[in-house]
């Protein structure tokens, strides 16, 4: 959308469509429970003040910025889980396996480091293109290029989980 939107000189209606597409985002992560509802509001609220923020300033150049704030957010969620007693990925795999053996616990705490680490690299590449200000690059990396490195690494993971789970059952 924000492609289209700036290379059709279309901001004027762009940034109410996505402020009001924001707002219902908001509106339905009050149905989510969990620290990803705190996430999902933050990353509304943020796009929401940026999409604001860029029709008063009338500059496209601010909503740029909003793939760094989602990874900053998701870094948060899963890095700050490592932190507590059951990292977020852990909490999820027990969701299947409420008795989930110690491997799985190691192995979970590390695929939370993993998904960390992509954040930070996903993250530092979108803060690049947002400063560089090339479209293209832009529209690339956190159009296509990212949310296809993402499903590579959920299956990535899912294939290795899958081993792991293979060699532990006798």
């Amino acid at each position: 959308m924000v492609w289209f939107g700036l290379t059709h000189n279309s901001l004027h209606w762009l940034l109410p469509l996505i402020a009001l597409l924001l707002i219902l985002r908001l509106w339905q992560a009050k149905r989510t429970a969990g620290p990803m509802r705190v996430v999902m509001q933050s990353a509304a609220l943020v796009g929401i003040v940026l999409c604001i923020a860029s029709t008063l300033l009338k500059t496209h150049q601010l909503l740029l910025f909003y793939p760094v704030v989602v990874n900053l957010l998701m870094l948060a969620l899963f890095g700050g889980s490592l932190w507590t007693a059951m990292p977020l990925v852990e909490r999820l795999a027990r969701l299947r396996d409420p008795q989930l053996p110690p491997e799985g616990v190691r192995y979970t705490r590390r695929v939370t480091q993993v998904w960390c680490l992509f954040f930070i690299v996903n993250g530092s590449i979108a803060l690049f293109t947002a400063l560089q200000g090339n479209m293209r690059l832009w529209t690339a990396w956190n159009g296509i290029i990212a949310y296809g490195l993402m499903g590579l690494l959920m299956a990535v993971e899912w294939l290795v989980r899958r081993q792991v789970i293979k060699r532990k059952i006798p």
